[in-house]
Order: structure tokens, then C-alpha cells, then sequence
């Protein structure tokens, strides 16, 4: 019994070691290619990510209301509870993990904004994934949805150029964002049906 035990210790602290020596390869190879140039602008997408994902489930209600589209009115809502969710979930992420920022551990990352909370996983990422997908659950035409997946695959990439972010710490949050509005989706979805 003590043999499988230790053998799955000893696979599981492998596998830790080689998740972060992937993390950190990939961020410093994006690191080390970064073009200086265009640090303001990925700033700018990454600033962009809270007042779109905002604006993504009040545009959706607002619609809605407007239209007396009582389908869009809830997706409206659904919108903003993933948004909720999965920014909560983050945040709880964030305090338990503790995960510090790449350029606190290791110094040839030259950020080009500093962040004062914990690193994993990412608030951008996960804001701009329950953006996109619900943006895209409830106008699923392909003129909203690759608009919205690469402004939400742009924020993600802006955090790991910016070097504020693991890769690691970015694909989580874009699978609690996109994962919280799916749900929610789902949901929203049941609970018609109930009616």
C-alpha cells in the first residue's frame, strides 16, 4: 500500500516541477522576443478587459429591455452572474494559491506594469473569457463570436507580454471564464424550460 503512495508522490512532484519549468520556459521565451513597441498597446488590451466585460452582460440587458426580448434579457443576466462567479472564483484562487508574480521570482522578467495582488490565476483572462462566451452563447453568429474570442485571446496574451502573468495562471482563467458562462448558459437555459 505505501509503495503506490510513494510512486504517486513522486509523479505528482515531477509533474509540479515540469508544469513550472514549462511555465516558466514559455514566458521567457515570449519575454526574451517581446517587442518593446508594442507594450502600450497590449497595456491598452489588458485595461480594456473590466470595462468590456461590464459592457458585454449590461449590453445584453439593455438590448433585451429595449426590445422586450425577454430571452436576451435573461441572457443579459446570465452574462452578469458568470461574470460574477468566475471573477469570485478567481479572486478566492488568488488569496488561497498565493502565487507570486513571475517578475518577483525570477529576474530576467522586466514587466512593463506591476500588479500588487497574487499572480495565479489570471482576473484579466477569466474577465475576457466570460465576456466572450457569453457574448457568444447568446448571439452565436461567427461575426460576434471570433471578434469576441480574439479580443478575449488578445487580453490573455497581453498579460503574459506584459510578463505579469504564468502562462499557467492565464489558461486557467480563460477555463473559469469560459467555463462560469457556459454554466450559467446552461442554467439560464434549464430554468426556461422549468417554466
Amino acid at each position: 500500500m505505501k509503495l503506490p503512495a510513494c510512486l504517486l508522490m513522486v509523479l505528482l512532484l515531477h509533474f509540479d516541477v515540469s508544469a513550472q519549468n514549462f511555465d516558466i520556459n514559455v514566458l521567457k521565451n515570449i519575454q526574451s522576443n517581446r517587442n518593446h513597441r508594442l507594450d502600450a498597446a497590449f497595456e491598452n488590451f489588458s485595461k480594456s478587459t473590466y470595462p468590456v466585460s461590464a459592457a458585454v452582460p449590461i449590453g445584453l440587458l439593455g438590448v433585451g429591455l429595449i426590445t422586450k426580448d425577454k430571452s436576451l434579457q435573461r441572457e443579459g443576466l446570465a452574462s452578469g452572474a458568470a461574470l460574477a462567479v468566475s471573477l469570485g472564483t478567481t479572486f478566492i484562487l488568488k488569496k488561497v494559491i498565493d502565487r507570486p508574480r513571475p517578475y518577483e521570482k525570477y529576474p530576467f522578467i522586466n514587466p512593463y506594469v506591476l500588479e500588487t495582488d497574487p499572480s495565479f490565476p489570471s482576473g484579466h483572462t477569466t474577465a475576457a473569457f466570460s465576456a466572450a462566451t457569453s457574448l457568444s452563447l447568446a448571439v452565436p453568429k461567427w461575426y460576434v463570436i471570433v471578434p469576441a474570442y480574439a479580443w478575449a485571446g488578445t487580453v490573455a496574451y497581453s498579460r503574459l507580454h506584459l510578463g505579469v502573468h504564468y502562462p499557467t495562471d492565464v489558461l486557467v482563467g480563460a477555463v473559469i471564464g469560459a467555463g462560469s458562462a457556459w454554466a450559467t448558459h446552461r442554467i439560464n437555459r434549464w430554468l426556461k424550460k422549468k417554466r
